[in-house]
This record gives structure tokens, sequence and C-alpha cells, in this order.
């Protein structure tokens, strides 16, 4: 397998604020509250990014604690951000993002804390979400398709 693997997802809208979105086999629903003018059908973009987040860093610790002899009875990851919506709606210059991110894991384990903690540490050096969030990635628009 090569090093650099293209991943690649669809978003297709649908009524109202609603987005059906595909990667490989798999669909999920994009929504919004109603409050925010949708019909609660799904998840929103900025909770699914949470949550891709909190999944990235279950399965990056389900992989690598064996390897730092850490036992996971069970991991979970509460994941919560941010966000002024003025930005979104163009009602002020604040950025339309997140302005934080926090997260906390639960872990049940045996394992000592000195192993936890390095193994933790190791964990949000290796999330690909974690590690695209935090830092600049290279973001553009490829091209516009027209159809008539």
């Amino acid at each position: 397998m090569a090093a650099v693997q293209t991943f690649k997802a669809t978003a297709h809208l649908q009524d109202g604020v609603q987005v059906k979105t595909t990667s490989r086999n798999f669909e999920l629903t994009i929504d919004e509250p109603k409050s925010l003018g949708g019909t609660d059908t799904g998840m929103n973009p900025v909770e699914a990014l949470l949550a891709s987040l909190g999944a990235c860093q279950s399965i990056v610790a389900r992989v690598y604690a064996p390897k730092f002899g850490v036992q996971l009875d069970d991991f979970s990851v509460e994941v919560e951000g941010d966000l002024d919506l003025d930005g979104f709606f163009n009602r002020s210059t604040v950025r339309p993002g997140y302005s934080d991110i926090r997260y906390t894991f639960r872990i049940k384990t045996d394992s000592p804390r000195e192993k936890v903690d390095e193994f933790v540490h190791f964990l949000e050096s290796k999330c690909p979400v974690g590690d695209t969030i935090a830092n600049p990635v290279n973001l553009k628009l490829e091209t516009i398709i027209i159809e008539n």
C-alpha cells in the first residue's frame, strides 16, 4: 500500500439544508437543528467534526494501546467546541469556525498512570483528524462545474 492514500467523500444538498454525504459505500445525513433552519435529521457539520475527532482518537487508542502496554477496558471521548454563530451569519468579523475545542478521555484501565500519560501523549500526536484541525492544511477549490 502506498504511503499517501487519497480519501474521498461527496456531499449532495437535499431539501432545505439537509445534505446526503457519502464515502465508499457509506452514507451519512447531515442537517441542522430546527433552531438553525434545519429539520434535525442528523448531526450538523460542526457536530460531525467533533464526532470525527473523538472517533479518530478512539481508533488511534485501540491501535496503539498494546504497543504502550496499556490495557483498555473501556475508552470514550467527550468533545465540545465553542463557535460564535455571528461569524457564520456574517454579523461580525469573528471567525465562522470553532475558536476552541476541548476533549476529555475516559479510560478504564489498570495500567499505571505513567504508562497512560505516555500513551495519551503519543495518541494525540498520531490522530489524523486532530492534526488536521490543529495545523493548517492546503484547502482549495479544485474546479467549478456548471450544469444546465
